[in-house]
């Protein structure tokens, strides 16, 4: 773990400039507006070890597949998430020599994100080469008013020398992506433009074809005023600047403002494209960098009045919960039903593909309860959309008769993941995409989205388990073979207990949802069986015998459920007793010595504990809870929420607090060692999850809302608000009781601690109820 980021509560601060660190620093501090994103690349030049990365939502290149042994079935291309045009440069020259923190003496170096109001701030004093100090100070923001627009405000003064110095604001487009599966540029030059104060530089993707038109608009001041001097145009392949050279005395601050934009063919028309750059340009240069500042705070203040968490007694942990809330709100804001949440978001271009599972299994709450109900709704829109490429990707399988199979990865709908265990056996994907269209209903009770969209999605998943299976003569019960569970240290094993246990809940949660749209919805019923093709009394028939059938396996001696086939066939070693310099296994072990140990990646039985909890008494749930989670180690990023809001169910503290602190400073702190790839952004929700289904225990049962609230030792209170069936509602809890306010024209009613309490619209209710788990 790293522990360089200083603790504040509303604040990420880096005071000190170690080049060893730089590539984690450029993650963590990265700013977006859910339409485009940057790295906290430096503007100025920089010669060390670092991660370019400038995104644009949507926009993607399949990079040609590369594997050692091909496989039928196996994905064309992977799909790369690409770094685009890089906007943000501003190259100086101090007389002939280059400002480069790696090469010269970097003093008081400070970078501050400011989540509250969302901007980026660094600065530094640099000496360079005969003694010569400059100052620097510097603000960047991705405009969330202006969606497609980003703008920065640069100072630099010169402390004891005078000299000329050299200001050039450019646009490069030659850039790559550093995880080119053949070390390929993925961009082409259409046109270029520089004139006056201005450069427009269009690029297009190879073989996809976006263009995407990125322009900006500059000007440089002294000590506060315009400077007149003539600025000159710069050219050349796949590059636009402006430059100026003027003479500097000591004490005298120069401010370079550059004004940027990102357009994509995506959203504009391409003859369109650039007029519309321009007009956007000329828009945010009008406004001002100040003015931009000042309408960034407000859109900010307001994103933080609906979905903040505080935590009060606890700075680490209130700075956790902000900095994941933060990145989640500038990934993703719902708006774009084609849009979707990458694991990376913009923060870097590891994993590729704009979709996960992680979306609906973890994401899907969050937005559910922090956003407007549309916001939920586009994010399972999406995978409705990609349904004639999930029945696609499970023809090229072997399936028939409309099955579907949802990709692992995907920016279309299509399979683009290249590991063969993954691509062929990570099938437990299917179930999330049928759980969310289960949690989405039951949250907002929003049956008319089952009856359009989400029977149609549940029917095609339910064939594709009806087919996976195959019976077992020797167990009398049908088996799913030839699997990767959550746990992705274990591959190609059979009868993974959360896929088969999944995998039957979705062939019941289909049958509960036709039976539930023909009675509700008779004709939108109809026309859902017509488009899918469904044979009613045929499939469900095998679908029932199916759910009548199928195996799952458990230790009876111990009362376990059993990972999978084999599993304490493995030497059962605890993770207590790893050598903690071996960690992270992934990046000290062979392959072949982690699947033949015990030790597990991620919840895999625990997951499918958490996703169907109320099917499971707690003596259940603790011996599955004891037995799985000291053979976890947490490599991946989506475990420690699931164990985080577990142990609160079962009332044990002090691992919920553990885990909820691991979730929430897992890229703050760095603990798997490769937050420098980017910043894990689909687990973050899952820190929201681990405090408000976790500590505040809230659930949905019958339509209604249930609260079984406590408060960690270390916290003195804590509090949020969430959206639900139209209400809006403050949940607090501290040392006294659990307060809830009721902001809405609606009586609503909730149960804490198993007790129903009905609060009148504008009302309030308070209970002293027993907050000890």
């Amino acid at each position: 773990m790293k522990h360089y980021i200083k603790v504040d509560e509303w604040n990420i601060i880096e005071e000190g400039f170690d080049p060893r660190l730089n590539k984690v620093s450029e993650s963590l501090f990265s700013i977006g507006n859910g339409r485009m994103g940057q790295r906290a690349n430096f503007e100025e030049a920089y010669s060390g070890e670092t991660l370019p990365g400038s995104y644009v939502a949507g926009v993607y290149y399949p990079d040609k597949t590369r594997v050692g042994w091909w496989k039928n079935g196996y994905p064309e291309y992977f799909a790369k998430v690409l770094n685009a045009a890089n906007w943000i440069g501003i190259d100086i020259r101090i007389d002939e020599e280059v400002l480069d923190l790696h090469a010269c003496t970097v003093n008081d170096f400070r970078r501050v994100l400011n989540m509250k109001s969302g901007y980026l701030e660094r600065s530094f004093t640099a000496t360079l080469s005969k003694g010569r100090q400059v100052r620097v100070h510097a603000q960047r923001l991705c405009s969330i008013v202006d969606d497609e627009a980003g703008a920065i405000r640069y100072s630099i003064t010169p402390l004891n020398f005078e000299g000329r110095f050299t200001i050039t604001a450019f646009i490069d487009g030659d850039v790559k992506n550093q995880d080119a599966n053949y070390d390929e540029k993925f961009w082409e030059e259409m046109d270029r433009e520089t004139i006056g104060q201005c450069a427009y530089l269009t690029m297009r993707t190879k073989k996809t074809g976006f263009d995407v038109c990125t322009g900006m608009k500059f000007k440089v001041c002294r000590d506060g005023v315009e400077v007149a001097t003539p600025l000159l145009p710069v050219e050349a392949e796949k590059y636009a600047a402006g430059r100026v050279v003027l003479t500097v005395s000591a004490g005298q601050e120069i401010t370079i403002y550059k004004y940027a934009a990102n357009l994509s063919s995506e959203n504009h028309a391409r003859e369109d494209l650039k007029s519309a750059c321009k007009q956007l340009v000329a828009r945010i240069y009008a406004k001002g960098f100040n003015r931009m500042l000042e309408e960034q705070a407000a859109a900010w203040a307001a994103k933080w009045e609906e979905s903040d968490i505080v935590i009060t007694g606890d700075a680490a942990a209130q700075q956790g919960i902000r900095f994941n809330i933060f990145q989640l709100n500038q990934t993703y804001t719902g708006e774009d039903a084609r849009l979707n949440i990458g694991p990376k978001g913009f923060t870097g271009e590891k994993y590729g593909g704009a979709a996960y599972w992680d979306t609906e299994a973890y994401c899907l709450p969050f937005y559910l309860a922090t956003a407007d109900p549309q916001v939920a709704r586009n994010l399972l829109l999406y995978r409705y959309r990609h349904l004639p490429k999930a029945i696609e990707n499970a023809a090229k399988l072997g399936f028939t008769g409309g099955a579907a199979l949802y990709p692992m990865v995907t920016m279309n709908g299509e399979e683009c993941h290249n590991e063969w265990e993954i691509t062929f056996e990570e099938i437990h994907r299917n179930a999330a995409i049928a759980f969310a269209v289960y949690n989405y209903t039951r949250y907002t009770g929003d049956s008319v989205y089952l009856a359009e969209y989400g029977l149609e999605v549940l029917i095609a998943i339910a064939r594709f388990w009806a087919q996976r299976v195959n019976w077992s003569a020797a167990r009398n019960r049908y088996v799913i073979l030839g699997v990767t569970g959550p746990n992705e240290y274990e591959n190609n094993v059979n009868n993974n207990w959360y896929t088969n246990t999944m995998a039957g809940w979705c062939l019941e949660y289909t049958m509960e949802a036709l039976q539930q749209v023909q009675q509700q919805w008779p004709e939108k019923y109809k026309a859902a069986i017509i488009a899918a093709k469904f044979r009613e009394q045929e499939e469900t028939t095998r679908w029932r015998h199916i759910l009548d059938h199928l195996y799952y396996p458990q230790d009876e001696a111990s009362g376990i459920f059993l990972q999978q086939d084999g599993y304490l066939d493995k030497e059962q070693v605890l993770v207590k007793d790893l050598d903690p310099a071996q960690r992270p296994l992934n990046q000290h072990w062979s392959w072949d010595r982690i699947l033949r140990s015990c030790f597990i990646k991620q919840a895999d039985v625990l997951q499918g504990l958490y996703f169907l909890e109320d099917r499971f008494d707690e003596a259940t749930l603790r011996r599955n809870f004891d037995f799985y989670e000291p053979r976890t180690v947490h490599e991946s990023s989506l475990s420690p929420c699931v164990h985080a809001i577990i142990a609160a169910r079962l009332g044990d503290e002090q691992r919920a607090y553990e885990f909820y602190l691991r979730t929430s400073r897992l890229d703050l702190d760095d603990y798997n060692n490769d937050t420098e790839d980017g910043l894990h952004i689909t687990s973050m929700a899952g820190t929201w999850m681990s405090v408000v289904e976790g500590f505040a225990g809230m659930r949905v049962r019958n339509g209604q809302l249930h609260f079984s609230p406590f408060l960690p030792a270390k916290w003195q209170s804590f509090a949020f608000k969430i959206r639900f069936r139209g209400a809006l509602l403050e949940i607090q809890v501290d040392k006294n009781g659990v307060h809830i306010y009721n902001y809405s024209a609606a009586e609503v009613s909730v149960h804490i601690h198993g007790n129903m309490h009905v609060i009148p619209p504008q009302g309030k209710v308070i209970t002293n109820a027993q907050l000890i788990p």
